[in-house]
């Protein structure tokens, strides 16, 4: 698949993605990077990012990386994933993704995202493993 036809797949993101303000910075095979602004409708009751809104922030990258990585005809689900929350991301600031390959095969892959803060402190690590299908409509 040549680069015009990943970032048109990438960039292409469901309404859910929207929903989250899910923004794609930047597409390369081996290493995505999105953003996604923390308001108040992301937070939680202690006004830091939810942990739930931070696992789909990864959950959306790390499928997104790898439908640019999978054959045409094929699709991918997320098979299992694991979080480590290490500091909280306040009510204002930007969380930043980047999401790169530690796996890819033909049937899975895996993929590890780092989700950073303002200042550039890791907040959370998130491994998720993506099944490969084929996609019948």
């Amino acid at each position: 698949m040549d680069r015009s036809e990943q970032e048109r797949i990438a960039f292409d993101q469901p309404a859910f993605a929207r929903l989250l303000g899910f923004r794609l910075l930047s597409v390369a095979q081996d290493e995505l990077i999105a953003e996604v602004p923390v308001t108040r409708d992301l937070a939680n009751r202690n006004g830091v990012m939810h942990g739930g809104a931070i696992m789909a922030m990864a959950d959306n990258l790390g499928g997104t990386a790898t439908m640019i990585n999978l054959p045409p005809g094929k699709t991918t689900t997320t098979l299992e994933s694991k979080t480590n929350f290490l500091r909280p991301i306040r009510v204002g600031d930007v969380a930043t993704a980047r999401s790169v390959p530690l796996h890819r095969g033909r049937t899975t892959m895996v993929w590890q995202t780092t989700i950073s803060r303002g200042d550039g402190k890791v907040a959370a690590i998130v491994i998720q493993s993506q099944l490969t299908i084929d996609w019948k409509e």
